[in-house]
Order: C-alpha cells, then structure tokens, then sequence
C-alpha cells in the first residue's frame, strides 16, 4: 500500500503543495531571493537544487535536451527556464552544492509565523576549505605560548644562581675572622691570671 511522503502539506492536498513548489522556485530563479514560512523555505531548498542540478548537468553538455524538459515539468515559465540554463547554472560549475543559503528572520505580524529568507549564493566559489587556513593561525598560539615560557624562565632563575653564587663568600668570610677573638678567649685568660695570682700568694 503506497504510502504519502512524511512532511508538512501546507494546508493542501499533494497537487496544491506541488504547485506552491513550483510558484516558489519560480519566483526564487527568477528573484535571486524571496521571503517566506521558514518551513516553506525547507521544503522547496532541496527541490530548488536538485533543478539547479540539472541545468549543471545540461550546461556541462549531459543530454542537455532532456535535463530541460526535465526542469519543465516543475517550472512552466519558459523564460525562467531560459535563464536558469544560460545564467544561473553557468555561476556554479565549479560549486558542488549548496547552492541557495536559508536566512532566519523576524515572526510576521499577525499570525506569528516564523520567517526566513531563501536566496541563490553569489559568492565565487573558492576550492581551499576554510579550516586549512585556520588550522596554522591555531597552531602558532601554542608556539607563541611556549616561546614566552622559555624567555621567563631564565630569567626567573638569574636571581637563585646569583644567591648560589654569593653563598661561599658568606661562608669564607666567616672563617677568616680569628679563633682568638670572642668570649671564650677572654674568659680563658681571666683564668689563667687568676691562678698566677693564687699561686704568688701561697709563696
């Protein structure tokens, strides 16, 4: 037993959503952008690709007769198609998909619904990938940060070499000064002054 495909029919019947799909992607090849439900938008970016697809493949010369009668049986305007084969389709040769761009914007005024903004993408194409050229900026952020540790770190250790270093001279200069000098020297003198003294009186 066929089964409808899951997704939303836009308060219509199958043949009604068809039809608003093809109103759309006419509108939209023939506008460039155009503003509407953002389910809508969902809905009609992949259909509105895969037509793009094909006037790709027509204008790379894959049976370009049949790709068009192909886009004809969605898109009924003549010059519309014409413009989609000989305009549109040229500016993404090189592009390998992503070809329209869906932009959020504000509720509308009434029911409240969600808004978006479909639109072609115009920008030239470029073949080198965004993360390759941000990998070498991330990479030189540790490097830069190891680089500072090693400048800090002689100069945090200046201070202990130069204690190290004026540690011996501490100590030399302590054991130069004479054995004689102090206290006990001065007492051991007293005593022997006293005995001499001791030793005259008994005579």
């Amino acid at each position: 037993m066929p089964k409808p495909k899951k997704g939303a029919r836009f308060g219509g019947s199958p043949a009604h959503q068809r039809l608003i799909m093809a109103n759309l992607s006419t509108a939209l090849f023939e506008h460039g952008r155009i503003t509407t439900t953002e389910a809508k938008a969902r809905h009609l970016r992949p259909i509105a690709e895969k037509l793009i697809t094909k006037a790709k493949k027509a204008h790379l010369g894959e049976n370009p007769l049949h790709q068009r009668r192909e886009v004809l049986r969605t898109i009924h305007d003549k010059g519309v198609v014409h413009l989609l084969f000989t305009e549109i389709a040229p500016t993404f040769a090189e592009r390998p998909g992503g070809y329209t761009r869906i932009t959020k914007i504000g509720p509308r005024k009434g029911d409240n619904a969600p808004m978006a903004v479909i639109e072609l993408v115009t920008e030239a194409y470029s073949a080198t990938p965004r993360a390759a050229t941000s990998r070498p900026a991330a990479a030189a952020a540790p490097a830069a940060a190891e680089s500072e540790d090693t400048t800090e770190a002689p100069a945090e250790d200046a201070p202990t070499t130069m204690t190290e270093e004026t540690a011996p001279d501490s100590t030399v200069a302590e054991s130069d000064e004479p054995a004689g000098d102090g206290p006990a020297a001065d007492d051991s003198t007293e005593a022997d002054a006293a005995d001499s003294t001791e030793g005259d009186a008994k005579a």
